[in-house]
């Protein structure tokens, strides 16, 4: 029934699945969630929240009675509980701003991680290509469990927000090949974030750089590709070079690759008289989409809606866009 045109309905859905509680929230964008599960039974309250929570930073009941009755201070459990739901509630609302930005809350969140880690410089960097640089990007740096887990849910979001996701719990591709060395770690990482934060089982396969005469043996490690639909995961394409070598491997097995997933695209011009990057040219010469975590948009976009970086650093960022870029 309703009550003041306001629907007189609402959901039960358990803290313990984020992915459920976000295809709820997108299937019933205007109900109310009432969402048990949250410590005792092992249940993440800040994925919960970020899955369920709407774009008003509102929507949920989150009931916890262990967590604060089995407390040896409960008072001060209980407003720990209600100051880290208001911190999630107001990173929502956050995200819905920066998403009106051109930058999503997760790609936000990415660049704030790599500039903690060190993953993401900006300054004067000397490229190979001989380009001053503002900004440098170094993915081996994400090099502890935890850098690796938040590494691997910044790129299922990526694609689960991408063409290269069919609904918020399906995706167009059947298998995710990791090209050897770095892309064996990314591949292996993305595939158990897909799942767990999405409730996307996908296979996962990668190669060797040298074939193996025992065992196995063979080129190949992991899930089947033939026939199957693939999408290829690595850090950056700086000339896009391994990229095709791994569509060329994958087309002779009879695999179908469908995508490409990197961190970073420095969205820039192969040179100045060639207005593609390598980004482009390889979803151009391959004819599949290539989705990045971030882009140089999205880096511009972040430092001009924050307070914390030097103007000079905007105004090289600038510059640089404005000479090697491409839209």
């Amino acid at each position: 029934g309703e009550k003041g045109g306001v629907p007189c309905l609402g959901l039960v859905v358990g803290a313990t699945d984020a992915a459920a509680l976000r295809q709820a929230r997108m299937e019933a964008k205007g109900l109310w969630i009432l969402s048990p599960g949250v410590g005792a039974q092992g249940g993440d309250l800040d994925a919960a929240l970020m899955a369920g929570l709407d774009e008003e930073g509102s929507g949920m009941l989150v009931p916890v009675s262990r967590g604060i009755s089995r407390a040896e201070d409960r008072a001060e459990a209980a407003k720990k509980l209600r100051d880290d739901i208001n911190d999630a509630r107001k990173r929502v609302v956050e995200g819905k701003s920066k998403k009106e930005d051109g930058i999503e809350t997760f790609q936000t969140e990415f660049i704030e991680f790599a500039l903690q880690q060190g993953v993401l410089k900006f300054g004067s960097f000397t490229l190979k290509s001989g380009r001053e640089s503002p900004y440098f990007f170094n993915a081996g740096l994400f090099d502890s469990g935890a850098a690796l887990f938040k590494l691997g849910k910044a790129y299922a979001a990526s694609i689960m927000s991408s063409e290269l996701a069919l609904t918020s719990s399906s995706v167009k591709f059947d298998v995710i090949f990791g090209p050897a060395y770095k892309g064996i770690s990314l591949g292996a990482i993305v595939a158990a974030a897909l799942y767990a934060d999405f409730g996307v089982d996908v296979g996962f396969a990668y190669n060797r750089k040298e074939a193996k005469d025992h065992g196995e043996g063979g080129m190949l490690v992991g899930a089947s590709m033939k026939g199957k639909k693939v999408l290829v995961v690595d850090d950056v394409i700086s000339a896009g070079t391994a990229i095709r070598e791994s569509h060329s491997m994958l087309t002779k097995i009879e695999a179908i690759p469908v995508g490409v997933s990197i961190a970073l695209d420095r969205a820039e011009k192969r040179a100045l008289d060639d207005p593609v990057s390598a980004v482009q040219a390889v979803a151009r010469d391959l004819a599949i989409p290539v989705v990045s975590i971030v882009g140089l948009k999205q880096l511009f976009g972040f430092l001009s809606g924050s307070g914390d970086f030097d103007a000079s650093i905007l105004e090289a960022v600038t510059k640089y866009r404005s000479e090697y870029g491409v839209d």
